[in-house]
């Protein structure tokens, strides 16, 4: 097993959650999947953040301003405890108690997932990507408003240095080794994907 803090893989211990703006008026916006492949990885994610007990920061737009809802309670009740910090700008690395929140962990590999790919998620991607933060985006957790400014919006994070992973993938990552004693926090989580990718009308694979 190699040093979980100094793996220069994703392991629980050397990163950090980030979920941005993870809402109805975003989600209704969205063009580029639906709401259900949005929330069959974004749901995963935040599974995999409590099953694992990565530090985790979930954030919102214009909610105080009563503009918007709070994130959507399929996201919340996988993260008791986790508080979300509410802002006004568009770019929520510019929101001084986000990315307090953020520096908090201690953690510069972020995975991040956010409503829209090309603004709430690309946005703080880049700014963070030039203060020497590692980004991995969750690209099956996001969407825009079509298929082309999603796209677009993953290329430009990718050119930037962006490195983008999907949910599956991620749980795997942490997981490593099926004979691990805590293989089975992964064990839920993915047979629980693999039942709301059968709910949702997509083909599934064997469960684990």
């Amino acid at each position: 097993m190699r040093d979980p803090r100094q793996d220069h893989l994703l392991t629980p211990r050397n990163s950090a959650i980030v979920l941005i703006d993870l809402q109805e008026g975003q989600y209704a916006t969205v063009g580029s999947a639906t709401r259900d492949e949005i929330n069959l990885g974004a749901v995963t994610l935040a599974k995999l953040a409590h099953a694992y007990r990565v530090p985790t920061v979930l954030s919102t737009v214009a909610v105080g301003m009563g503009v918007n809802q709070p994130t959507i309670e399929e996201i919340t009740r996988e993260l008791p405890g986790v508080t979300e910090i509410d802002r006004t700008g568009v770019n929520s690395w510019e929101d001084p108690d986000f990315r307090a929140a953020v520096e908090a962990t201690g953690r510069k590999k972020i995975i991040m997932a956010g409503l829209w790919t090309e603004v709430c998620l690309a946005f703080p991607t880049l700014d963070m990507l030039r203060e020497g933060f590692e980004v991995y985006p969750v690209i099956d957790a996001v969407g825009g408003v079509s298929p082309v400014t999603h796209e677009t919006a993953v290329q430009r994070m990718i050119q930037a240095g962006a490195q983008p992973v999907t949910s599956l993938a991620l749980g795997c990552e942490f997981m490593r080794d099926w004979a691990r004693d805590d293989a089975d926090l992964y064990r839920v989580v993915i047979n629980d994907y693999f039942r709301r990718k059968r709910a949702i009308g997509q083909r599934s694979g064997n469960l684990f």
